[in-house]
C-alpha cells in the first residue's frame, strides 16, 4: 500500500493526457522549461545584473513598532 507500481503511474499519465490534451501539456512543458532556464541564467548572473548599485547607500529610518 506504500508505493505505486509502473502500471499505476502509466494509468495516471493516460488520465492526465486525456483530461488536458497533448497540446496544452506541451505548452506547459515549454513554459516550465523556459522558467527553469531563466532561473538558472539568473543564478549564474546573480551579482553582475546590477553593477550600477555597487557602493550605493540606502538610508532607512527605523520606526518604533511598540506604539499602538
Amino acid at each position: 500500500m506504500g508505493s505505486f507500481s509502473i502500471w499505476h503511474w502509466l494509468i495516471v499519465l493516460l488520465i492526465v493526457v486525456l483530461v488536458f490534451g497533448t497540446k496544452k501539456l506541451r505548452n506547459i512543458g515549454t513554459d516550465l522549461g523556459g522558467a527553469v532556464k531563466g532561473f538558472k541564467d539568473g543564478m549564474k548572473d546573480g551579482t553582475s545584473s546590477a553593477p550600477e548599485q555597487v557602493g550605493q547607500t540606502i538610508d532607512v529610518k527605523q520606526e518604533d513598532k511598540t506604539r499602538v
